[in-house]
């Protein structure tokens, strides 16, 4: 079986729909499948098993789109002859639209992977190109990565059938890791982007206002636009105590897991979670908001809190320290079953199977 995944991002740039992708083609390749991930970025290299082709030019700040994608799309997915096309698709994305048109004009099976919470203004713009192109009626199955993202989907185009595909993991790579034995300051973590749409300097605000009754200690893992701003927040405040690594590879994650005592996903408009999905899988208790994706897998009082008020949330896993290690406990003994990549191939052959 061939398979192809179209994406405007892959690695080595760094979020949610590359880490995804990334692993998807890899578990797919270590079954026996042929796998092409087709890119818009630049830099992109051969994975695990897998062929990445790069079809890019160079951009101002490496963005990953191209003036004349569809004619190279359609020439390269039409060579390859795949069995289905996967696209994965964020907000606005030009790049993986354009695998779309290619794979429903020549006549492939063609999901597409909806990696984003689409806003309002998200919404209207696809229903406005549903007009002029017909998108939702064309012969391809659309799924999202989540409830909450597959909710939004609906609402742009109703009566379109949105299935669920999770992000996956390998819960091994995560369980297991040693706990925290010492006392002393609760140590909070969360790691990704940073960007402004993953909120981070409101987490830096909420763990502000906790450190002025809790002792904290805080990493914030990751890269992104916001760091320079993160930087004159921490120093302008004082917060020596809030450490920020930069990038870190997964050893280097499953290290400052192991060390966590509470993860922290701050962002309101989030899809799914990856990095949240991996600390609950370790046995980290998880503070998000309601109504994201991590709600897919964390429950409120029990794999973590769900709340918009991020301050209320820290605090109250901070200085309740039994219902911290209840729920740490809790998240050791059981696995997000339906995050498991046999389950997330699983609903993606139903996907293909549709068209």
């Amino acid at each position: 079986m061939s398979t192809i995944h179209v994406t405007d991002c892959f690695l080595p740039r760094l979020g949610g729909i590359e880490v995804q992708v990334a692993g998807l083609a890899a578990e797919q390749a270590s079954g026996g499948e042929d796998v092409h991930v087709i890119t818009a970025t630049r830099l992109a290299r051969p994975g695990d098993g897998y062929s990445v082709h790069p079809v890019a030019v160079r951009l101002p700040w490496e963005l990953p789109v191209h003036p004349r994608a569809g004619a190279h799309l359609h020439r390269l997915i039409g060579s390859l002859s795949p069995s289905v096309v996967h696209v994965h698709v964020g907000a606005i994305s030009p790049f993986a639209w354009a695998g779309v048109r290619s794979a429903v004009r020549l006549g492939l099976p063609t999901v597409v992977v909806v990696h984003s919470m689409w806003d309002p203004v998200v919404r209207w713009c696809y229903r406005v190109l549903d007009r002029l192109g017909s998108w939702s009626t064309a012969r391809l199955a659309v799924a999202a990565v989540s409830r909450a993202a597959a909710e939004r989907v609906r609402a742009a185009a109703p009566g379109v059938a949105v299935a669920v595909v999770p992000n996956g993991i390998a819960p091994e790579r995560w369980r297991g890791l040693p706990g925290r034995r010492r006392d002393g300051a609760v140590h909070v973590v969360s790691v990704g982007r940073l960007a402004a749409r993953k909120e981070p300097m409101a987490l830096l605000r909420a763990l502000r206002a906790v450190s002025a009754d809790v002792p904290l200690r805080a990493t914030l893992a990751g890269a992104g636009p916001e760091m320079p701003a993160l930087r004159r927040y921490v120093e302008r405040h004082g917060l020596g105590w809030v450490g920020l690594p930069g990038r870190l590879d997964r050893r280097q994650v499953g290290g400052l897991l192991a060390d966590a005592d509470v993860f922290v996903n701050a962002a309101s408009q989030e899809a799914f979670g990856l990095a949240a999905l991996e600390a609950r899988t370790a046995g980290v208790p998880v503070v998000a908001r309601p109504g994201t994706g991590v709600a897919d897998f964390v429950r409120d009082g029990v794999e973590g809190l769900l709340t918009d008020d991020l301050a209320a949330g820290i605090a109250r896993l901070a200085t309740d320290r039994e219902e911290r290690l209840r729920i740490a406990a809790h998240n050791r003994a059981t696995v997000p079953t339906h995050c498991t990549w046999p389950r997330v191939l699983e609903a993606l052959r139903s996907c293909a199977a549709r068209v």
